[in-house]
């Protein structure tokens, strides 16, 4: 007589297979977008620079030039100036020594015959 044991079987048509895989969607661009991407910014951003080098060079060279071209027109400035302090002193000094005899208006103090500029300015 048989017990009626009955085996555990698979059920007809088998078991659905076992889903071990990563089943990720794809999101954003891929490696090679992004690096292409990062490459053209980078390009873009060094042809930035040479442009800005190019003109803060040209700038240089404009900004020396006019510097040059002042130099003539600063040092005749700068003697105008000189003229007009030493007159302006020279009017003074005749002002201050009127009542000293024998006073020379001008006259170095120094008993050489060498420029000796003034080292004193009176604004």
């Amino acid at each position: 007589m048989s017990h009626g044991f009955r085996q555990d079987m698979p059920p007809p048509g088998g078991y659905e297979s076992i889903k071990y895989k990563r089943n990720l969607p794809i999101r954003g661009p891929g490696g090679v977008v992004i690096f292409g991407a990062v490459a053209a910014v980078c390009a873009f951003g060094f042809w930035r620079v040479g442009m800005g080098n190019l003109e803060k060079r040209e700038l240089q060279r404009e900004q020396a030039w006019s510097r040059i071209y002042l130099v003539p027109l600063i040092l005749a400035e700068q003697d105008r100036d000189a003229y007009r302090r030493n007159q302006a002193a020279l009017a003074r000094e005749k002002e201050i020594m009127k009542d000293v005899p024998g006073w020379e208006v001008g006259k170095s103090a120094y008993n050489t015959k060498r420029y000796t500029p003034s080292t004193i300015v009176v604004l």
